[in-house]
This record gives C-alpha cells, structure tokens and sequence, in this order.
C-alpha cells in the first residue's frame, strides 16, 4: 500500500470516528443525556481532518461552538468529548464547557468559542508569540462565513499583515450565518476570500468536503507561515447536515440545494479516493466496523462517567487553577 493510501485510510477513519460522535451526540440530546445545546459538524470533517493532518502537533488551533471536528481532529477521544457533552467528570473540560466549549490543550486545541469571530484576534495573539519566541509554530483559526461580517474578523486580518504573523484563517463556508444565507446579506462572492486582498493576504477558495485537498492546501499556508510569509486566508466550502443548532429543522435551505451537498459528502469523497488508489472494500469495511466499535464504547463509557463534582467548577479558571486570590 502506497504512503498516500496508508494518510488517507487514516484520514478516513478519522471522518469515519467524527461522523459517527456526531451522531451518538444527537441521538444523546434527543435522549434527554447532553446538557445545553449543540452545534453539530457532520458535513465539515475534511476541513478538520485534513487540516490536522498538514498541521505540527505543537502548532495552534483555535474554533468556533461548532467544534466537535477539530477537538477529535487534534486527538481528543469521543467519549471525552461525549462526556463532556453530558456533564460527566470524564470530560475534556471536566463537565464545565460543555458542546460550545471543547478544548484539548495537550493538542493545541485552544478552545472553542462562543462569540462568533471573537478567536480570531486570539489566535492572531498565538501567533504574534510563536514568532517572538521564534519556534517556528502556526495558529490557525476555523470560522464560519458568518464571522466574516464581524468586526473582529478586518481586525485580526489586519493585524496578521501588518506583522506578518504565521497565522491561517480558514473560513468554513457551509453558507448560511445561522438561519440566513451568507450572499443574501454580504456584498461579496466569496466573503472570506474576496477580502482578503483588502489586508494584502493571499487567500485561496477550495472544496473543502475532499480532505486531500484541504491537506495539500493547508500545508501550503503552513509552509508560506512557517518561511516568514506571513498569513493566509483559506475559505473551504463545505454543508452541514443538520440546522445550525439542534432546534433548527433548517427548513429555509431548498431541497435540491441540499440533495445536491449530500451527494457531495466528505465521507464519500475520501472513499472515492480510496478506491481510485487500489484500496480495496473490505479494507474500506473494515475501517467502518472499527469506527463504530469505537464510537460505541464511547457512549457506553460516556454514559456510565461520574457526574461532574460540583466542587471543580472554580477550578482552572485563573492561571493558578483556582480562584482564591480573586476574593
């Protein structure tokens, strides 16, 4: 089997575990088992997935409430992620953040944020320390089109290059901001890429439902970052399978429309891929079977987690881990 084939059964299976963690949330929130709302990712795993995959361990990532992705994409498991999700002791944030907050610092996952574009300077700030310190790291910052129209969206552009900062903005645009279609209020095509040029910032607009080429496209800003270019814009078109958030029917997106981006599915992209390599269906099988396993014991474990102990809740909070100098 060629190296190609080995990084995309890998990447395969990595959508594989997403798309089955976002669905084991939804059946859970339906079951009365997920605390809060959430904002599911099924639709977007390439742009996770193959991002991760052109990106250092060390080097940052930043997201928005819809998170999920990215938190599994830098190495967070599904039942901590799940547990989480359900205010369990085991979760990624101890049960304290919930869906719009999954992050995984032993992956550079800084966070997921609920205020839409509100990461972006955030990550800027990453960056402006990764090159004072001069370790060569990245910061990336996923968003959707919606925080395009944010004003700290021209800010943190502005900044990144003005400094020249290793940053990479990567616009994930399933193009609708919520309930409303992202061309109906934006005088701009492209809303991350058209304005780009403004901040003398090269941008790149790409299918973001095929992970190789979200890989190969990511790994070139990292490359152009890491060499002292400066940042990139990359806007990834991509479409989510389900409403904005889980009490959202997403009734106003017209069915050919979305007929047509389900066929269009990452999942089914990275098979094509596979298959085109010689890989062959069984093995392709066999990946699904252990991403099932593997997202099953995950619900089960979730499940039976320790609820969160109250007496965590002002725990990590300060950079002291708690909060006693506060009062």
């Amino acid at each position: 089997m060629s190296g190609e084939s080995t990084e995309l059964l890998a990447m395969y299976e990595q959508m594989a575990v997403i798309r089955r963690t976002e669905k084991a949330a939804y059946d859970l929130f339906l079951a009365g088992l997920v605390k809060g709302t959430t904002h599911l990712a099924s639709g977007h795993e390439a742009v996770a997935v193959g991002a991760s995959f052109a990106l250092r361990p060390d080097d940052y990532v930043f997201a928005t409430y819809r998170g999920h992705h990215h938190a599994i994409a830098r190495g967070a498991t599904p039942e901590a992620c799940l547990a989480e999700l359900m205010q369990k002791a085991t979760g990624l944030c101890k049960g304290k953040g919930g869906s719009m907050h999954l992050t995984w610092a032993p992956g550079n996952m800084l966070g997921s944020y609920a205020i839409v574009g509100a990461h972006l300077p955030i990550a800027v700030g990453a960056a402006w320390s990764a090159h004072l310190r001069g370790t060569s790291q990245v910061a990336v910052a996923f968003f959707g089109d919606g925080a395009t129209n944010i004003g700290a969206f021209h800010e943190a552009l502005n900044l990144a290059s003005i400094w020249k900062l290793p940053v990479i903005f990567v616009c994930e645009n399933n193009f609708y901001m919520e309930y409303t279609a992202i061309g109906s209020v934006t005088a701009a095509d492209h809303p991350a890429a058209d304005r780009a040029p403004a901040y003398r910032i090269p941008a790149k607009i790409i299918d973001g439902n095929d992970v190789i080429v979200v890989r190969d496209t990511v790994a070139e800003a990292a490359a152009r970052a890491r060499a002292g270019e400066g940042p990139t814009v990359i806007e990834a078109e991509t479409y989510r399978h389900y409403g904005h958030s889980r009490t959202d029917p997403a009734k106003y997106r017209p069915a050919e429309e979305v007929e047509r981006w389900l066929k269009h599915d990452p999942i089914d992209v990275a098979r094509a891929r596979l298959e085109a390599l010689g890989v062959t269906p069984e093995t392709i099988k066999s990946i699904d079977e252990r991403a099932d396993a593997i997202v099953a014991a995950a619900i089960d474990a979730a499940k039976n987690a320790p609820a969160a102990d109250v007496r965590e809740a002002l725990t990590d909070v300060w950079a002291d881990g708690g909060s006693a100098w506060r009062t």
